[in-house]
This record gives C-alpha cells, structure tokens and sequence, in this order.
C-alpha cells in the first residue's frame, strides 16, 4: 500500500523545490512558476499559505520528477 499525501502548504513545496535547484521564474495570478536549468517548469497555486490539496501535490511532484519519498526526505 502507497504512503498518502502530506497535507502541507505551498510555502513548504517552494522551500523543496528550492532545494532541488529550482527558483522562481515569474508569476501568473496566484499562481507561482519555478524553473529549473533543464527547463522544467513546475506551477505552485499560492494562496496565503491555505493547504494544498493532494491531487495538487501530486501533480507538482509528478512535474518535478520527485518522488513521495525524496519529497518527505526533503522536507525535514
């Protein structure tokens, strides 16, 4: 059985996204773009830290190519 989703809030999956190598690009709305030097693009919602929902999460981490658990490692 798969782990489930953390509940976190956007500021959590920017501080990873950072981690990883990815920094903000621009922003459209309440909606934040980051890059990285591969060019890959991940859209974070940004909504005065409001929880995000899993299948939002998901669809970062796919985007990231990050698995749960090198999400959860990162975020400690």
């Amino acid at each position: 059985m798969s782990k489930k989703l953390p509940r976190v809030s956007s500021g959590k999956v920017i501080q990873v996204l950072e981690k990883i190598g990815f920094s903000f690009a621009r922003q459209s709305g309440s909606h934040k773009i980051f890059k990285n030097k591969e060019g890959i693009r991940v859209t974070v919602p940004h909504h005065a830290e409001k929880t995000l929902h899993p299948k939002i999460l998901k669809s970062i981490l796919r985007d990231a190519n990050l698995t749960l658990e090198e999400f959860l490692d990162l975020l400690k």
